[in-house]
Formats: C-alpha cells, sequence, structure tokens
C-alpha cells in the first residue's frame, strides 16, 4: 500500500509538472501580439527605405527577427501584412479626424493630423497612392462612417452620412496628393490651412 502511494504521488507530481511546464493560453497570445507588432514594425521600417514591390517576405523575417513560419501563422501573403497595417492605420487616421470635428481649435486639430501624416508619409503614399489605394479609400469612408453612426449629431449643415462622406474624402484625397509631392514642398502649416478652408463649408451653413 505504501508503495502505491508513492507511486501515486510521484505519478501526479509529473503531471503537475508537466502542466506548469506548458506555456498558457495567455502567454501564447502575447507572443502572438509581440510577432504581430514585429511584423508591422519590420514592414514599416522597410517601407522607408524601398517600395513595397521591392520587399519580400524574406525581407521582413530578417527585419523583425520573426521565423517564416511564424510569418505564415500570421499572414498568407506580405499584402495580408499591408492590409493590416492599412487597418491600424485607418483606425488611427480616424480618430484625428473625428476629433477635428469636435475641436475647439480646428487648426490646431489638423496640425495634429498633418504632423502625424509627416512622421508617416511613406507608408501612407504606399497605402493610399499605390495599387490598393482604391480600396483603402473606400474602406477610410467606411470606417468613418461606422464611426459618425455612433456620434452624436455635429454642427453641419449636412446630412451626417453625406458630410462624413464629403469630409473623409476631401481629407484622403487632400493628403494623398501631399504625400505623394516630394518631402517639404508643402508644410503641416500650409497643408492643415487647406483642409481647415476646404472643411469650412461642412462646418458652417451656407
Amino acid at each position: 500500500m505504501g508503495d502505491l502511494t508513492i507511486t501515486l504521488r510521484a505519478t501526479k507530481l509529473r503531471g503537475e509538472r508537466k502542466l506548469n511546464s506548458l506555456p498558457s493560453s495567455s502567454s501564447k497570445d502575447m507572443r502572438a501580439v509581440r510577432s504581430r507588432a514585429a511584423l508591422q514594425e519590420a514592414m514599416l521600417r522597410l517601407l522607408e527605405k524601398k517600395a513595397v514591390d521591392q520587399i519580400t517576405i524574406r525581407d521582413i523575417c530578417a527585419e523583425s527577427g520573426v521565423h517564416k513560419s511564424t510569418f505564415f501563422r500570421h499572414h498568407a501573403t506580405k499584402d495580408s501584412l499591408l492590409d493590416d497595417i492599412a487597418t491600424d492605420q485607418i483606425r488611427r487616421l480616424n480618430e484625428l479626424t473625428m476629433a477635428i470635428r469636435d475641436a475647439s481649435d480646428h487648426q490646431k486639430a489638423l496640425a495634429k493630423l498633418c504632423t502625424y501624416v509627416d512622421e508617416h508619409r511613406s507608408l501612407l503614399s504606399t497605402l493610399l497612392n499605390g495599387g490598393a489605394a482604391p480600396a483603402m479609400r473606400a474602406e477610410w469612408v467606411r470606417y468613418s462612417m461606422q464611426v459618425a453612426a455612433r456620434e452624436p449629431p455635429g454642427k453641419s449643415w449636412l446630412p451626417v452620412e453625406l458630410g462624413t462622406v464629403y469630409a473623409a474624402t476631401l481629407i484622403a484625397e487632400t493628403i494623398a496628393w501631399w504625400v505623394a509631392l516630394p518631402q517639404g514642398a508643402h508644410s503641416i502649416d500650409e497643408v492643415s490651412a487647406i483642409l481647415l478652408r476646404t472643411l469650412n463649408c461642412f462646418m458652417t451653413a451656407p
């Protein structure tokens, strides 16, 4: 009986050690988040150096330190990674864009948007002027509509849906035009002033 008890205890301890050695779902999730972020950051760094069609999956893995098999657990293709980045960029751009509507200082809010764009102009030029540009613009408008639907009505004389489409399209096209130009062709203050004057028609009654 004593030998059986000792054996059972030993078996239990081995089982507990095995369970403790297995990675938890939370640790797996954290590794997945870190890998996803590393891939995005690597792609952004590479886009600062060369065009998207010159970047390979091998380049991305080398830059990020992420194994190729891990890359394919997250993305089927390089374009899938770019789509992932585009989704995050649309979310961030919409946060900055929607903040303009209710800001007490529209010029300052627009300058904040333009500063962000200027800091990410290579990426945004790829997204807004490259092969995925139509999809990027459509997704920007769609996301803006979703956000606007949850917001209280603004001060614009236009219906919310129409004003959202106009404003999102105008901002997207202005940014696409700006980032396609050589850096320094127009300053942040100049572009924010252009946006302020054109957006004023949506914020004030005719």
